[in-house]
């Protein structure tokens, strides 16, 4: 089943799972071999009411009940491991979410029996790398300050908008590093 309507517009049943096709179209647009992108989500109806300069420039019509407004934010910084970074987020209070985009090389389960022993980060990584059954996917990932998540994953060799996997499970790793932020 596709995730795209007959106007272009995405298919889905909650704003989270809209914001985050969103952005997945967003970086799609993009290419791939991006670095990871980060995102606040903030309430697209509240955005009207505090900042309505910035939602006309945004191009935010009225219909925004329960909506999810995704803002980039600065790009992250070269080098730093994810994690690490996401450590030091602290989200103010007008901010209902965030997201992030990361591209990742994923191998089948299968492969796991094969990984050698021993492998330093950089040296697994190398391995992966020139796996024949490695796939090259672009995952996106989004929490609410409620506990809700969503994420995306497209892979490079399916790269449309109709192929692109959707649930709240998928990436649960990257999941709980941005719920983490939301905590105080």
């Amino acid at each position: 089943m596709s995730n795209i309507a007959s106007d272009g517009a995405p298919l889905a049943s909650s704003p989270l799972t809209r914001a985050v096709l969103e952005i997945d179209e967003y970086t799609s647009g993009l290419g791939w071999d991006q670095p990871a992108r980060l995102f606040a989500l903030v309430d697209t109806a509240q955005l009207r009411t505090e900042e309505p300069g910035l939602a006309d420039q945004l191009g935010l019509g009225e219909e925004t009940a329960g909506a999810l407004t995704p803002i980039e934010q600065d790009e992250l910084p070269a080098g730093a491991p994810l994690d690490e970074f996401l450590a030091t987020i602290a989200w103010p209070d007008v901010i209902a979410g965030c997201a992030m985009t990361v591209e990742r090389l994923m191998l089948p389960p299968t492969a796991e029996e094969a990984i050698p022993e021993g492998l330093d980060e950089a040296a697994l990584a190398k391995w992966v790398a020139s796996h024949p059954e490695r796939q090259e996917v672009r995952m996106t990932v989004a929490v609410l300050r409620n506990g809700a998540r969503e994420s995306a994953v497209r892979l490079r060799e399916k790269d449309s908008a109709a192929e692109v996997l959707t649930g709240a499970g998928l990436v649960p790793g990257l999941a709980d590093a941005l719920a983490a932020t939301f905590e105080a």
